[in-house]
């Protein structure tokens, strides 16, 4: 017997010390054919197109609606307070689900993260909110 195929889906999320973090998690494509392996059907909200020009980078920010965020075009570098990164490409993705702690009133020296276009091409993705 053959294992379910998966989908890594890496979550920028928000830790019980409220910093984000990154994890990965395994979504199973236990539907549709063996030639056409399918995940179950995710809800959405909403799907959101930006283009962010070279030179461009945030400052620290939480998400305020979980969102898939797929890069189209460019690079993308996600920055943690931790001092640490991420850098996506071309048919990346991650699920940006980092958002403020109930209770919590923002401040950039704790929550959230930074984001920037990398190269010398603009950045161009697509979020889907969740």
């Amino acid at each position: 017997m053959t294992a379910t195929p998966t989908f890594t889906r890496v979550v920028l999320f928000t830790g019980t010390d409220g910093r984000a973090r990154f994890r990965e998690e395994a979504v199973p494509l236990s539907e549709g054919t063996p030639q056409s392996r399918l995940s179950a059907l995710m809800a959405s909200g909403g799907l959101q197109l930006r283009e962010s020009p070279v030179g461009f980078r945030s400052q620290f920010h939480v998400t305020t609606t979980p969102q898939w965020v797929f890069i189209l075009s460019g690079r993308m570098e996600i920055g943690l307070q931790d001092g640490s990164s991420r850098v996506f490409g071309p048919g990346e993705h991650f699920y940006s689900a980092d958002v403020l702690p109930e209770g919590a009133s923002f401040d950039p020296a704790v929550h959230g993260h930074w984001s920037r276009q990398v190269g010398d091409a603009p950045l161009r993705t697509a979020f889907v909110r969740g």
